[in-house]
């Protein structure tokens, strides 16, 4: 299909998906993923296997806008342009490719991120929208962001954010992050929460969110997010938020 072969490099993919239809990021036998559909286009345009590796292991549901991921290949096409074009016409709609680099051969797209970005969006209106019913949480009981705003901003800084982890979270080293950004906005009827930090637990962001619309509700006052990262205890923060309004933004070098 390509001509024109350069030397043997790794090549860095930008890409966006809507996570509805898939098993999450990472490779699952038997159920569709972003990894497959990817290692598949890539290995129809290239001619050869190949295996793809994210910076982040997105759940089943969940979005991104600025997943980036790394792919070692015998030979890379001169053309990074019309590669990218082949990959987008062999993918699904809801996945595509927004830019292709060439980078080292050592560039770990995992390892190497200085920090990722997450939004997750809550639709806080009485009724549902079906144009963000895929992509934002409805709430429809009045929420006070205010509140929400001062429990968001505890979590900046470096704390143990054991309390946010899902309950059936591989055991880690050390459950210790350093969180960079940590707000909550009113866009009209959304509630747009961003996080940045340099790494993630499994359902960190989703079980902080759950924790702050109980916070938001009037069901538990913003001064206990403090408690509940101190405790490190699960079973003290709020419920796991659903995956479809979260979504992952960028992936910083």
């Amino acid at each position: 299909m390509f001509t024109g072969y350069a030397r043997t490099v790794q090549l860095k993919l930008t890409v966006e998906y809507d996570g509805e239809a898939y098993q999450g990021w990472q490779l699952q036998p038997d159920a569709p993923t972003i990894q497959a559909v990817l290692e598949a286009a890539l290995a129809t345009a290239l001619r050869e296997p190949v295996r793809v590796r994210g910076a982040g292991r997105t759940d089943a549901g969940v979005h991104a806008r600025g997943q980036v991921a790394g792919v070692r290949v015998s030979q890379v096409p001169a053309d990074l342009a019309r590669l990218q074009k082949s990959l987008n016409a062999l993918t699904p709609d809801d996945v595509a490719v927004r830019e292709i680099a060439v980078v080292g051969d050592d560039f770990d797209p995992r390892r190497q991120a200085r920090s990722r970005v997450y939004e997750y969006r809550i639709l806080n209106a009485p009724a549902p929208s079906p144009f963000w019913r895929r992509h934002a949480w409805h709430v429809p009981r009045a929420l006070d962001v205010g509140a929400m705003a001062n429990a968001a901003a505890v979590l900046i800084g470096e704390h143990d954010f054991a309390a946010f982890r899902a309950a059936d979270a591989e055991v880690l080293r050390s459950t210790v992050r350093r969180a960079l950004v940590s707000r909550i906005d009113r866009e009209d009827e959304l509630l747009v929460y961003r996080i940045e930090a340099t790494a993630f637990l499994k359902h960190m962001v989703r079980n902080i969110i759950g924790t702050l619309v109980e916070v938001g509700s009037g069901a538990r006052p913003a001064a206990d997010v403090s408690a509940v990262l101190a405790s490190r205890d699960r079973g003290r923060a709020g419920p796991t938020a659903p995956p479809h309004g979260l979504c992952l933004v960028a992936v910083r070098y």
